[in-house]
């Protein structure tokens, strides 16, 4: 699924500065601030790895974007996969956060919250930043027998599918976690049509699935 805009959604992502406005700020000593470091390398990465992808993205792209040295990425993060799994596990968390937010927010039936998922996506697919999944395109970019990202993206997913059966089970669903699931499905299947298409109105025709199902569990509920 979830990278976020990009598995960030438009949930506002904070500015990529220009050179002159990210140099390393000085910490008593002389030395550069370490959180501030730090931010700007998660940033930097962010922005390369979820429109280049992981692999075509070298340390050295990532300190010369964050205008920081590489000795400071290394101390912070340790290894460029400690920084991949950093950057898939904030996207995550805003990306959720964003997107479990619209779903929840206001007054609403259990039904009327679950039919705007994919409204919700269309959003975040026409957003001029949006690349697609960062968990999805981490695993489909790395070794397929390495399991250590496919955990950080089921983790991912186990929340946002938690939260869908939820709404499912409050709206009268027999097998509330298995309509999640249906609809994960239609969630990330549209997410990579997005992407590969550059069509926004994708999730609509993925929507309109949706509304099969539900309008189903709904009638045997009533």
């Amino acid at each position: 699924m979830q990278q976020a805009k990009t598995l960030r959604a438009p949930a506002p992502r904070a500015p990529v500065r220009s050179k002159a406005e990210t140099q390393p700020d000085a910490a008593p000593g002389g030395a550069e601030g370490e959180p501030k470091a730090r931010e700007r390398i998660l940033q930097a990465a962010t922005k390369l790895f979820c429109q280049y992808g992981i692999n075509a993205v070298g340390v050295d792209a990532v300190v010369a974007e964050a205008a920081t040295a590489k000795a400071t990425l290394y101390k912070t993060f340790g290894s460029k996969e400690r920084l991949v799994e950093a950057v898939l596990e904030r996207e995550g968390a805003a990306w959720r956060d964003w997107f479990l937010g619209e779903l929840l927010k206001g007054e609403a039936t259990p039904v009327m919250r679950l039919r705007r998922i994919f409204p919700v996506l269309r959003e975040w697919f026409g957003q001029e930043h949006f690349f697609g999944c960062p968990f999805i395109n981490a695993v489909a970019e790395h070794d397929k027998k390495d399991d250590r990202l496919r955990q950080i993206a089921l983790a991912h997913k186990k929340v946002v599918l938690e939260t869908i059966a939820g709404l499912a089970g409050e709206a009268g669903a027999r097998d509330a976690n298995g309509v999640a699931h249906q609809l994960g499905v239609l969630i990330d299947g549209a997410i990579v049509a997005a992407m590969i298409t550059e069509d926004p109105n994708v999730a609509l025709l993925a929507g309109q699935t949706a509304d099969l199902l539900l309008a189903g569990f709904a009638a045997e509920a009533a």
